[in-house]
């Protein structure tokens, strides 16, 4: 859960745009909620952050999507964002807009190399955080026929993955891909 404001483009969290037609009467007004400086309740899925839920003045939470999720049909989480965000080039530093676009444009193109069995290493490695379906064996840099023998593309909780040379350097590790279970904004907004 975080706090944030409903501006007139709508609802901004780690340069991801999330707005619908129901946030306009509450557009640049401040939320009711006394102590949080005019800030709307926001709850979001840490594994899928495609949308996410606000507690409007009705009291009941609203799902909001993220404006490029109809351009991104997988589910990705903050790490996967964040990674685009660090390798994409930004030319233009003032249209923030079209800088969002173009993120969601590399983060399509990443999960379809992905898919495709195109990826690098790490790129397979960074994608298996995030998703429950299989990712194909990556295809080896020099030879573009066909994915690499023998190497699994599911990592059980005794795989080593210590052999990757290109995974980052933050000692941080993919999960294994076996689910995360139905995220339920209700009942997470339930423990707050």
């Amino acid at each position: 859960m975080r706090w944030q404001a409903i501006t007139p483009a709508g609802i901004t969290i780690h340069h991801r745009t999330y707005d619908h037609d129901l946030l306009a009467p509450y557009r640049g007004q401040a939320s009711p909620v006394a102590g949080r400086g005019g800030k709307w309740e926001i709850h979001y899925n840490p594994h899928d952050v495609r949308q996410i839920w606000i507690r409007l003045t009705d009291g009941e939470l609203t799902e909001i999507p993220w404006i490029h999720r109809d351009h991104v049909h997988q589910p990705f989480n903050d790490h996967t964002w964040q990674h685009i965000r660090t390798h994409a080039h930004h030319n233009n530093h003032d249209d923030s807009q079209q800088h969002e676009a173009d993120l969601a444009d590399a983060l399509d193109q990443l999960m379809r190399r992905v898919h495709s069995g195109h990826a690098t290493t790490t790129e397979q490695a960074l994608l298996a955080r995030a998703t429950t379906l299989p990712i194909p064996a990556a295809r080896h840099p020099h030879h573009a026929t066909g994915p690499i023998t023998g190497e699994s593309t599911q990592h059980g909780e005794d795989d080593s993955i210590d052999d990757l040379d290109d995974l980052p350097e933050d000692d941080t590790r993919p999960a294994a891909a076996a689910g995360f279970g139905l995220y339920d904004a209700y009942e997470e907004a339930d423990k707050w």
